[in-house]
């Protein structure tokens, strides 16, 4: 059965807003995982720490450059993640629209693509 990650990506304001009610947030946070448990769908759901304390290695140029966060340039952050396995994309969708997220926040729904689906001769 395909695997589906739905991404949490936020801006500063959503997540603003989210930390202004966090034990509401994660309560219903906490809802939405026993019910992807309950129905079996749900493999993994993580979410990251502040973007201020991540680094960011950029490979646009001759030599890698690191930068540290926070990233004033970023219009949304990638803030965590639920990995489920459901028969459809749009059963992965129907659980997007499940997710309790914020007002301005997003949920990327993304296919996860199996071994047999890369390129022969690019595997390590």
């Amino acid at each position: 059965m395909p695997r589906y990650m739905l991404i949490m990506r936020g801006t500063d304001e959503s997540n603003a807003a989210m930390m202004a009610s966090i034990d509401e947030a994660m309560a219903a946070t906490g809802r939405f995982i026993e019910d992807m448990m309950k129905a079996g769908v749900l493999l993994a759901a993580e979410g990251l720490d502040d973007p201020a304390r991540g680094v960011v290695v950029d490979f646009g140029g001759e030599t890698p450059v690191v930068t540290d966060g926070p990233y004033g340039e970023t219009r949304e952050l990638f803030g965590g993640y639920f990995l489920i396995e459901v028969a459809t994309q749009w059963e992965a969708v129907e659980w997007a629209t499940r997710v309790p997220a914020v007002r301005g926040s997003k949920i990327e729904v993304r296919r996860v693509a199996e071994a047999d689906e890369v390129p022969p001769g690019s595997r390590a």
